[in-house]
């Protein structure tokens, strides 16, 4: 087979490492790809929302397979464009996608099929949504940017003041952009946080390995939200007891509930969720593989993660078993100094080859590419994710770590406590 990936960031690196194990592939393409993905795949320069480029590149190369990484493709409807044009691909088509594109769907998806989820309200105008906090006893608040922000467009506000100033800056100053001309508030929820992603067929939904995710900047979850600066699997926190829960309130019933809208859904359905005291809920939908999360649960699938996705578009699924190791996993990303705000591009990167020919540390590439002088260099907020493998959460955490001492860069940055949640399990 011959494998398109459309990305090029730490999801689409471990994607590509993911795939290439399959005996049945024999060339992947990323499109645009980065420095590392490159080592797998021929890069291709295309960026992921030049849709009649990317089906043009896939009818030329007879490509079998595309897999459809990033959110904003999938929500923009590529998955339609390809599926117009006769070709195979892996993801939710564009009315499917809404339920990660529009935050105030999900949430009316949400309400209209009794799924478990922190309560809110959501709004067109800034006045009203003034008017609406002014009203609240109870802080702190969530405020969310209806539409798609590179997982930042979520303010948490611990008083009234803070939540004024927030609605300004996303409905008014535009914060985070388009994304910001609606918004969702909504009921802070206490708990831990867990991440499942599942493969879904429309109508089976096989869920994989928990993670849990460590989005803001620094050590002891203080600063600003991030991308992702590390996680790890399985959450020692999500029991078998939760999941019966989940599979039963959850994750069956978004999946149902998405047929029944006339919004059948294929591919990776993320469900970010809350464990409190009253029971499991929803946080947020994604409507692909979460970043970094992939890079903590693809290099533990045991299952051929092509046979996956191919049951997933052709509606079979429920005939393929889904298998995981039983060890566990730790991703440290590596970022350049100052994001997710201000930060400098183009400082080389030292010490990648320790990595290579490794089946128990890898190194994915997020933000990456060559320089003109042929050098690794940094290309983004998130660089490098470190993943160690590790017969539990401890080793992994520790073998992890000292991965991170065997690459460098001008400025890194990143935080010393991923994992650290696993001690008080």
């Amino acid at each position: 087979m011959k494998i398109l990936i459309v990305g090029g960031g730490g999801r689409e690196h471990a994607i590509a490492h993911s795939v290439a194990k399959s005996a049945q592939v024999e060339k992947i393409y990323c499109a645009p790809g980065n420095a590392g993905i490159s080592e797998i795949a021929e890069c291709v320069p295309i960026t992921p929302m030049e849709f009649d480029r990317l089906v043009g590149f896939a009818r030329d190369k007879a490509i079998d397979l595309t897999i459809v990484g990033m959110d904003d493709p999938l929500v923009g409807g590529i998955v339609d464009r390809f599926e117009e044009a006769g070709l195979t691909v892996f993801g939710p088509r564009k009315n499917a996608a809404i339920i990660e594109g529009s935050k105030a769907f999900s949430k009316e998806l949400m309400k209209k099929y009794h799924i478990p989820t922190a309560a809110y309200e959501t709004f067109d105008d800034a006045e009203a949504a003034r008017a609406y906090v002014r009203e609240q006893t109870k802080f702190p608040i969530v405020l969310k940017a209806d539409g798609l922000a590179l997982g930042k467009g979520v303010l948490i506000c611990e008083d009234l003041a803070s939540a004024l100033e927030g609605i300004s800056q996303i409905m008014e100053e535009k914060k985070f952009g388009d994304a910001g001309n609606r918004l969702v508030v909504e009921e802070f929820l206490t708990g831990r946080e867990v991440s499942v992603l599942s493969f879904v067929d429309g109508k089976t939904i096989r869920t994989m390995t928990s993670a849990q995710d460590h989005k803001r900047a620094h050590d002891n979850d203080q600063g600003l939200n991030t991308g992702g600066m590390g996680t790890f699997s399985p959450s020692p926190f999500y029991t078998p007891e939760i999941d019966a829960i989940c599979q039963k309130t959850i994750f069956q019933p978004t999946v149902d509930a998405m047929r029944a809208e006339g919004r059948e859904f294929k591919g990776v359905l993320f469900f970010g969720l809350m464990l409190t005291a009253e029971g499991p809920r929803v946080l947020e939908y994604n409507a692909r593989f979460g970043d970094p999360e992939a890079q903590v649960v693809l290099p533990r699938l045991l299952t051929d993660a092509v046979d996956v996705m191919k049951a997933c578009v052709n509606g079979t699924l429920d005939a393929l078993p889904l298998a995981f190791a039983d060890n566990a996993a730790v991703c440290v990303v590596l970022a350049s100094g100052g994001y997710p705000e201000h930060y400098e591009k183009g400082k080389v990167i030292e010490g990648l080859d320790a990595f290579r020919g490794r089946d128990d540390v890898f190194c994915f590439h997020a933000g990456t590419k060559f320089d003109d002088a042929g050098h690794t260099v940094t290309n983004g907020g998130r660089v490098l994710g470190v993943t160690a493998l590790g017969e539990d959460l401890k080793k992994a955490r520790s073998h992890a770590y000292e991965a991170v001492k065997w690459v460098r860069f001008d400025q890194m940055m990143m935080r010393s406590d991923i994992g650290k949640a696993i001690d008080e399990a």
